[in-house]
């Protein structure tokens, strides 16, 4: 059989949860199955709740990070605009993912509507599937049709005057690091980050964790009683749990 493609991969991604792939990237390194490449608590590779799926009904999104900063304009710096942005995702690995790490004052931050119908209509030209940013943004209704997911702090009606910072750096929204090319998976439980290089090993574990899952979980709902559910967790059946107990 031949390899699946890097495409054929990345929407066999989207046949698992969230979850699942963190369970996979860092989340239990003692598993055999999970890859170790995060300490899971010191490193931030998976976005926490300061942040939330708008659009759950759409289900997984999975892509190439490619990642700016905005901010309030800077009278010093002016050379970059969101046509930099728009660029970038042009020149990325597709499907793409836009991460924005917003920066204003503590004091409007929370009304910072910044990207909206336009801005969005403008990133699924060139291949961008969703976006990802610590504040809010605007416009939810007019983008729902798109198709189009994002990850936000919440949402606001209107902005100001605003800049474009700096384009595919790294950058840290909602306590993940993003650096450009990492691929991110998300849905209504939050997001996650992991190598480019790693997507096919990524794949082929979350792959045979589903299968170890739906074989637990079934027991688990065939078992009737404690020492049962204990021996399943304990990897193996509970006839052979008792055979231990009479040897």
């Amino acid at each position: 059989m031949a390899k699946p493609s890097e495409q054929e991969m990345l929407e066999a991604l989207r046949n698992h949860d969230t979850p699942s792939i963190t369970n996979v990237v860092a989340t239990y390194p003692e598993s055999p199955l999970c890859l170790g490449l995060y300490n899971p608590w010191t490193e931030n590779w998976y976005t926490d709740q300061s942040i939330r799926c708008i659009y759950p009904e759409l289900g997984r999104t999975v892509g190439y990070a490619v990642t700016c900063v905005f901010g309030l304009p800077d009278p010093n710096y002016a050379r970059l605009s969101f046509m930099d942005v728009i660029d970038a995702l042009d020149q990325s690995k597709k499907p793409s993912i836009l991460v924005f790490q917003q920066k204003f004052p503590p004091d409007i931050a929370g009304k910072v509507g910044l990207s909206g119908g336009n801005m969005t209509t403008a990133m699924s030209a060139v291949g961008c599937v969703g976006a990802i940013s610590n504040g809010p943004s605007r416009d939810i209704d007019e983008i729902r049709p798109m198709k189009f997911q994002y990850m936000l702090s919440g949402v606001s009606a209107g902005h100001g005057a605003m800049a474009v910072h700096a384009v595919n750096v790294p950058v840290t929204v909602a306590g993940m690091d993003v650096s450009p090319g990492e691929i991110i998976h998300m849905d209504e439980n939050g997001a996650c980050k992991f190598p480019g290089d790693k997507l096919e090993a990524v794949l082929t574990r979350v792959q045979a964790l589903q299968k170890e899952e739906e074989t637990r979980i079934h027991a688990l709902q065939n078992a009737k009683t404690a020492a049962e559910v204990r021996a399943i967790f304990g990897g193996h059946s509970y006839a052979a749990e008792e055979d231990e107990k009479g040897s």
